[in-house]
């Protein structure tokens, strides 16, 4: 899998495959999420909006909102809560504020009971006003605001005058008169649109009646993360390593998989491919150990990276491959004679492959084939942790039988060498792989009547052939 894509399908033969101990392993990780809930003690938080009426622009709303979260707001609405063992400091990471749009400033409080944080949000808004207000009237000089009030009396009494002006003028009789009158009111328009300008350029007075939208609101849901979402959280998160952790370990495998790698592996040729029939998981052989049994029950014991097999034919496509293998294993050799098959420790597939193709061997050449009969055959495992082969006695060469993407070269290499060391020269390479059998009524019986060619007492009658 080291050069493959990985897809969705990918993905889901791993969930199909692995699917016992995924769950698992999702089951542990809620747990894991719940042991996190119990140690986190649960966090209400509530809110309350200060509105700023008048025109601010954006960098005065984030002032705004620094001096409600700075320590000076965050001591005094401590000293004012007086809660024990609750300082400023720790208050400070419990409270945030943000801008919003509207000249909005909502202010959040974070406390271990709904009554506490609507508590601290109300007193942190209390405090936040009032420290505004106190800040704005101290950075304004008197004389300079009274001037504003005193220039707005001056232009009310200006305007009574203009009005008296324009009743005791004639009204209307002459030219004079009226034009009298228009000017007059040009003048008091005049200085009304002073009056506003003047109100606009200082809007100090504005600002600082900052106006609070209402107490904060008790919450009634806890804040999060809540403990169903630590349990959620903490199953995704090993359900999502373990999956991860699968692809992680295929594309990190050195198994061989081609048939090129194997045949290099073990200084041989391939003398051709073979099926066995695929083998429901309650017919697997036990384990010994309890690690095996633990394997089985995780449902670890059969690898999810090997392909889906392939529907096969029937029995009598099958026998073909493995009489056309022992028919080239008979071409490659001088004279009939006995060989040793080694089967790898552990590959289920190749020992009944080598099993079946034992009993093919014994029961000679099919009719209208060759007079010549098929060389004997005996099976050995052979551990490829300290693989060993038997000394060379009757036999004078040695067949492997394999799965492919089982072993790693270092594996098979082994494997050769024991054989070089027994004696035994590798005559050849056969492939074994799983397909699945059609589900024919017709085939049942034969079926059967097939299997116990596959038994040990079989092999050895066709070694001895």
């Amino acid at each position: 899998m080291s050069d493959d894509t990985i897809r969705l399908v990918t993905i889901g033969r791993i969930i199909r495959r692995r699917r016992r101990l995924l769950a698992v392993l999702a089951v542990v990780g809620a747990l894991v999420g719940y042991a996190t809930s119990l140690l986190i003690p649960p966090s209400y938080t509530a809110s309350a909006s200060v509105l700023l009426p008048g025109q601010w622009e954006e960098r005065e709303l984030l002032t705004q909102v620094d001096i409600a979260t700075s320590s000076t707001v965050i001591d005094r609405a401590a000293a004012t809560l007086g809660w024990a063992g609750v300082d400023g400091t720790e208050l400070r990471d419990r409270v945030s504020a943000q801008a919003a749009d509207g000249n909005i400033i909502t202010i959040s409080g974070t406390a271990d009971t709904p009554e506490r944080a609507q508590q601290l949000s109300d007193q942190v808004v209390q405090q936040f006003v009032g420290f505004a207000a106190r800040l704005v009237g101290e950075n304004t000089d008197p004389e300079a605001a009274a001037q504003p009030e005193a220039l707005r009396q001056m232009v009310v009494q200006t305007s009574r005058r203009i009005s008296e002006l324009a009743d005791a003028a004639d009204p209307g009789r002459t030219v004079e008169s009226v034009q009298t009158r228009t000017e007059l009111e040009k003048l008091r328009t005049a200085l009304q649109e002073a009056v506003n300008k003047l109100n606009q350029a200082t809007p100090t007075a504005n600002k600082a009646n900052m106006v609070v939208m209402g107490p904060a609101a008790r919450p009634a849901d806890q804040a999060p993360p809540t403990r169903l979402q630590l349990v959620v959280a903490g199953a995704l998160l090993f359900l999502l390593l373990a999956v991860i952790g699968q692809l992680a370990s295929a594309r990190m495998s050195r198994r061989l998989r081609t048939e090129p790698e194997i045949a290099a592996a073990l200084g041989s040729v391939l003398l051709g491919t073979v099926d066995v029939p695929e083998e429901r998981p309650a017919h697997r052989p036990e384990g010994r150990g309890p690690r095996a049994r633990i394997r089985r029950l995780l449902g670890v014991d059969i690898r999810w990276d090997l392909p889906t097999p392939q529907t096969s034919g029937d029995e009598a496509g099958r026998q073909i491959r493995y009489r056309r293998v022992c028919a080239r294993l008979r071409d490659r050799l001088p004279f009939p004679r006995r060989l040793l098959v080694v089967v790898p420790d552990g590959d289920e597939i190749a020992r009944r492959a080598a099993a079946q193709l034992a009993a093919e061997a014994g029961s000679g050449p099919s009719p209208g084939a060759s007079s010549r009969e098929y060389p004997g055959l005996r099976v050995v495992g052979v551990s490829v942790d300290r693989p060993m082969v038997p000394d060379r006695d009757a036999e004078s060469g040695a067949l492997v039988v394999l799965s492919a993407g089982s072993w790693t070269a270092v594996e098979l290499t082994g494997i050769a060498e024991a054989c070089a060391d027994a004696g035994h020269k590798v005559v050849g390479i056969v492939l074994a792989g799983t397909v699945r059998v059609r589900p024919t009524r017709s085939a049942g019986r034969p079926a059967d009547a097939a299997a116990p060619a596959l038994a040990v007492g079989d092999v050895a009658a066709g070694g001895s052939g």
